[in-house]
């Protein structure tokens, strides 16, 4: 419970700290946002994140699959198109 109304108190401090920047200050940070999502660097870890989470999604899969009992199994392979791989996943190409 205490750390509920701290929360809620730095959300309130917050807003009105923010409030008090105004408008122009709100745009130089979403403008310096915006510049930072758009980088490459951050692009490519955003990237590398991504596949990285869809191998391990693929791998746990494959794990757990094989545990199930096999009616189960089957109907969780025919489910995914029968052994879905890292690969088919496919990128955005970002």
């Amino acid at each position: 419970m205490v750390h509920r109304i701290t929360f809620a108190a730095g959300m309130a401090v917050g807003y009105v700290l923010g409030a008090r920047a105004g408008r122009e200050r709100y745009e130089q940070i979403r403008k310096g946002a915006r510049e930072l999502a758009q980088s490459p660097a951050v692009r490519n870890a955003a990237e590398a994140a991504g596949l990285g989470g869809r191998e391990a999604v693929v791998r746990v899969a494959a794990v757990v699959t094989e545990r199930l009992p096999e009616p189960l199994a089957a109907r969780l392979r025919r489910g995914r198109g029968d052994g879905a791989s890292a690969d088919e996943w496919g990128t955005s190409n970002t």
